[in-house]
This record gives C-alpha cells, sequence and structure tokens, in this order.
C-alpha cells in the first residue's frame, strides 16, 4: 500500500492519539527535505520524522538512530525560533488528502497565544513541509523546498506569500460517503465484474486512493454482500488498523494498515510508525546515502571505468610482447647466416636451427645492411623484453585500483550517511577527490577525526566492533586493536574489518563474530559465507597498501549465513 490518503488518515489517528498535548524539545533536520523534531507526549520522548524526500515522503514516529549535521540548516533555525516549546494541541488531515497539518501552540514575541501550522504534503517530487503562521491570514514562514513562481504558477511556497491548499479533485471523501456516493459505487461495482477496471474506475471518484488501495477495495466488494455495508467495513479498518508487512504472491513487500493479502509470511506490527521503520529503514538509507554521497559514487564509477579500460590496453599490449623469443630467434638466425643476405633483399628464408631446420620467413628491410637487420630484431627483442616488466607492473597497480574501488564501491552500498564522510577524507587523502585550500578548511580537515566502529555485544558479554570504511578499518585493526585479539574478515569478498574483543573467545563468540563480518560485506544476502579468523598479530599491512588493504597467514575458516534478525540481536545487548 502507498501512502494515500486513505493510509495518511490512519497515520493521522494514530499521530494525534501518542502526540497531542505533547511539547517540543527538540528539532533538527539531519537529512536534506526531511525533519525530526522531538515531542514529548506521556512522559515519553517520541522522534516526530517528517519527510519530503520525494521518493519516500511520509509522516511517522521513529526510531531510526540519525546524525545530525554540525551546522544547523536555515529551516531548522525557523523551525527552533518559533516552535521550541511549543504544544501540539491536534494532529489533523485535509479531507482525505495526503496533507497533514499539525497544530502548535505556542506564544508570540509579547507573550500572546497564537497557533503555528506545520504542515506537510505528501506528493512525490512535490512534497514539502511548510511553516504557517494561521493567526497572520495563513502567511508562510518558510517552507524546506521553496517553490517560486518559475517553478508552479498555480501557488508559490516562499516567506511571507499567503499559504493556498494544493488544488482540489472532484471526488468524494470515502470517510464521509453520501448515500449517492455509495449508490455510484454500489452502479461501478455491477457494471465492472473485473477487479482492475474496477478499482480503476473506484480510484477516480474517491478521494484519497492509491492504485493498491481501491485494488484491494475492488476486490473486498466483490464478495457476497451488501455494496454499502462492505464499503463501510472496508474503511472501518484504517480507524481500527492491524498493521501489516505484507508478502503477494511474488513475494513481493509492501506496507498495509490490514492484511488484505493472506500470506504465512505477512508480519504485524504494534504500530503504523513501527511497521514503516522496518519497511524504509534500508530504502530510505540507501537512498540517504545515494543522495549525500552522490560525488563519491561518481568518482569511484569513474576511477574503475578508467582502470578497466587501461588494463584491457595493458592485457592487448601483454599479449604483443609475446613476439619477444619470436624477434630474439630471427636476429640470431640472421647473425649466424649473414653470408647468405645480399643487399637490397626485402626478405629471406632461413632454416631455424631451434625447430629442427625448418625454414623460417624473415622480413628484411632494403634500406639495411644485413648485419643492421639482425640488430633491429635484436632492439625489438629487448624493447619487447622491457615492455613485459614495465606492462606487469602497470597491471598489477591496476587491479590495485580496481579492486580498491570495488571496495569502496561496496562500502558505500553499505554505509549508513555518517560513514559518507570517512570516505570523503580517504578520498582527499588518496588525491582522488581535490582539497579545499581554504586555510580555515585546511585547519578544519587536519583536525577531521576517523569515526568509531559499530560497538555489538555477544550473547556471552564479549564486545565486537566492526568497522565500515576503509579508514575505520585500518585504525581498528592496525592501532586499536591488541595483538591478541582476534581479528575477522569475509574470505576473498570486500567486507568488513572485526574486532573480537578477547584472547580467548568461546566459539559462539567467533560464530557470532563471523555472521556480523558476513552481514557487512558484499555477501550480505548469501548463504554459508566463508569468515577468516587469525589473531591480530598475524596482520600486517604490506607497504604503500591502499587504505583497508592488508594481508594475513595462519587463519582458521568459519561458514556462516548473515541474518538481519541475529545482527539486531547483537545490537541490542549493547545496550
Amino acid at each position: 500500500m502507498s501512502f494515500d490518503g486513505s493510509f495518511t488518515h490512519a497515520m493521522t489517528k494514530e499521530l494525534n492519539k501518542t502526540l497531542s498535548n505533547g511539547r517540543v524539545s527538540k528539532i533538527n533536520q539531519p537529512y536534506d527535505n526531511e525533519v525530526i523534531m522531538a515531542i514529548r507526549a506521556n512522559h515519553k520522548n517520541y522522534p516526530l520524522l517528517m519527510s519530503a524526500n520525494p521518493n519516500y515522503a511520509r509522516v511517522q514516529v521513529t526510531n531510526v538512530p540519525y546524525n545530525n549535521p554540525s551546522v544547523p540548516t536555515n529551516f531548522t533555525m525557523t523551525l527552533r525560533k518559533h516552535l521550541n516549546g511549543s504544544i501540539l494541541s491536534k494532529v489533523s488531515q485535509v479531507d482525505n488528502d495526503r496533507v497533514i497539518r499539525f497544530h502548535f501552540i505556542t506564544r508570540n514575541e509579547i507573550g500572546d497565544l497564537k497557533e503555528m501550522l506545520l504542515i506537510v504534503e505528501i506528493m512525490a517530487r512535490h512534497s514539502n513541509v511548510i511553516l504557517v503562521d494561521k493567526q497572520d491570514d495563513m502567511r508562510i514562514i518558510d517552507a524546506v523546498k521553496r517553490i517560486g513562481a518559475d517553478k508552479n504558477r498555480y501557488r508559490t511556497l516562499l516567506p511571507g506569500d499567503q499559504y493556498i491548499t494544493p488544488p482540489k479533485q472532484n471526488m468524494f471523501n470515502p470517510f464521509e460517503a453520501s448515500d449517492s456516493n455509495i449508490s455510484s459505487i454500489q452502479e461501478l461495482e455491477s457494471k465492472y465484474p473485473n477487479q482492475e477496471m474496477l478499482a480503476s474506475n473506484i480510484q477516480h471518484i474517491t478521494q484519497g486512493l492509491g492504485k493498491d488501495t481501491s485494488l484491494y477495495l475492488a476486490n473486498y466488494l466483490h464478495q457476497d454482500g451488501n455494496v454499502k455495508t462492505l464499503f463501510n467495513r472496508f474503511f472501518e479498518k484504517f480507524n481500527q488498523p492491524v498493521p501489516t508487512l505484507l508478502f503477494n504472491e511474488n513475494n513481493k513487500e509492501g506496507f498495509s494498515v490490514y492484511p488484505f493479502i493472506n500470506n504465512s509470511k505477512n508480519i504485524q506490527f504494534s504500530s503504523l510508525s513501527e511497521l514503516l521503520d522496518k519497511y524504509y529503514a534500508s530504502r530510505a538509507q540507501k537512498d540517504r546515502v545515494k543522495e549525500q554521497g552522490g560525488t563519491l559514487i561518481h568518482i569511484a564509477k569513474n576511477e574503475l571505468k578508467k582502470n578497466r579500460n587501461k588494463k584491457k590496453k595493458l592485457q592487448k599490449t601483454l599479449d604483443n610482447t609475446k613476439k619477444a623469443d619470436e624477434y630474439r630467434i630471427k636476429g640470431e638466425i640472421l647473425t649466424t647466416y649473414l653470408y647468405k643476405i645480399e643487399s637490397g633483399m626485402k626478405s629471406i628464408e632461413l632454416p631455424n636451427f631451434y625447430d629442427e631446420n625448418k625454414l623460417v620467413k624473415i622480413n628484411l628491410s632494403n634500406q639495411l645492411s644485413p648485419s643492421e637487420n639482425a640488430q633491429k630484431y635484436f632492439k625489438r627483442y629487448q624493447k619487447s623484453k622491457n615492455a613485459v616488466i614495465y606492462v606487469n607492473e602497470q597491471l598489477k597497480k591496476t587491479n590495485e585500483e580496481i579492486e580498491y574501488f570495488e571496495n569502496v564501491l561496496s562500502q558505500i552500498e553499505l554505509a549508513n550517511p555518517a560513514d559518507l564522510t570517512d570516505i570523503k577524507t580517504e578520498f582527499k587523502e588518496e588525491g582522488y577527490l581535490k582539497k579545499n585550500h581554504n586555510s580555515n578548511a585546511s585547519k578544519k580537515n587536519k583536525r577531521q577525526k576517523i569515526s568509531k566502529p559499530e560497538v555489538f555485544t555477544s550473547d556471552n558479554g564479549i564486545q565486537i566492533l566492526v568497522g565500515k570504511n576503509n579508514l575505520q578499518n585500518d585504525k581498528l585493526t592496525l592501532k586499536d586493536a591488541d595483538k591478541r585479539d582476534i581479528w575477522l574478515h569475509t574470505q576473498k569478498i570486500h567486507g568488513s574489518h572485526v574486532i573480537i574483543k578477547s584472547f580467548d573467545p568461546d566459539e559462539k563468540t567467533i560464530q557470532q563474530a563471523a555472521e556480523l563480518a558476513a552481514y557487512f560485506s558484499k555477501a550480505r544476502d548469501s548463504a554459508t559465507v566463508p569468515v577468516d579468523y587469525v589473531k591480530v598479530k598475524h596482520v600486517r599491512k604490506p607497504n604503500g597498501a591502499k587504505p583497508g588493504l592488508v594481508i594475513y597467514e595462519g587463519q582458521k575458516t568459519a561458514f556462516v549465513t548473515p541474518k538481519e534478525k541475529d545482527v539486531k540481536h547483537l545490537r541490542e545487548n549493547n545496550k
């Protein structure tokens, strides 16, 4: 189910129940177009996420951790100025549209009570979060996305403008359906026995129905019974939701207020917010990483493409140097039979004493003497021989570059947005990203600290550290770890360095650490992943090696199948 008007209806009721009369304690904007507002209600803090992300626009209470930027955005500062300490009186929905209004009671400069609205419009790429002064004729204070007349002729969303609601459509609200509305639905139900056709036509007259919701409704109406009763019963489920992670016949994942699809894999949750955390956590994180790490991904892919092309050319050159021995043999044959070569000859056939004296044709230059022709072949031989050494050296470096950037891309794929800072620092140090030569920026770069690895705890209480990028991995393995600790890494697969903070860990701890190593690797979705483990003292970094690259010896190997629930369990152990 999409975050359509009907789902918005259910979410509005849940937020009202959870947050009404709560006080705003913190406001942050950890990502572009996403605001998190901490609201204290019923002796508990609730992080309210309001997202205008074009792909994952939504409103919910979230428990997914986030990191705040060091410098707050202008929009954040505006929200703090007007809403910090205010009371959330209620949450309302505009008709059955994807527009939610948060009504805040605050005080103006002279201490009088006033009502401010924070309006969240959930409309794909047109999604927005808008702060409006209700008392001042719905004047816009600011918006997370400012929209001028050049982008929208119907309405502008700029500070000082009057807020205009999105254009209304000639549809009826299913939660306030009249008898005539129900009659229209009855006519459609009898006219269209096909589920898809019925769903499409219902969608055209009913407000706030996404494609999947209309399909569920069409299927529901095709049951035996009175259409009016079925229609009302269907929408009553949005007032008393059973939040469900749905799996269709193709095992494609979706979220819904009710298990409209019967599947043994369906998972039910205690709240819609908890459901959305589960559904969006990895999807939204990947999107944020792509958004914030776009430059890093572009650099890595370009370097990877460049080095793969270079490898092809070097391989071609290496293939050509295989003729080196042929040049040497021809030079030696010419030297042996110089007396048979006459001036002006363009070729000659001579016996090859390396191949049972079979005749071999040798091309000659009629501009050179017999001796000079022989020397020409020896020079070609020496040039090819030197080229082999050079090309092999270049191939080794190129393969290392390819390995390095494949590793970085896999790290970005598994990264949290906070991990990107280290990768950016690494690219600057390695010369792939230009450094800012501003003096203040240079000082800031020097003070840049490498972020800390993630900490887990095994069931037997032993700490396990997991590096998330090359700089973390190098620091964790080569500087912070005790030489007697246990080091783990997926075998010949890009992944994290993992350290068990124990000199003699039990088998269960090794198994759980191996599962972490497999989960935070390119083999996350694989089964029976080989993970090598050895004491840190047997791990070393070759001279001149790229960040994150180490070699080791004397290892043992564990085979594990990584599971997200096991990783969450080990994360919970550390709390």
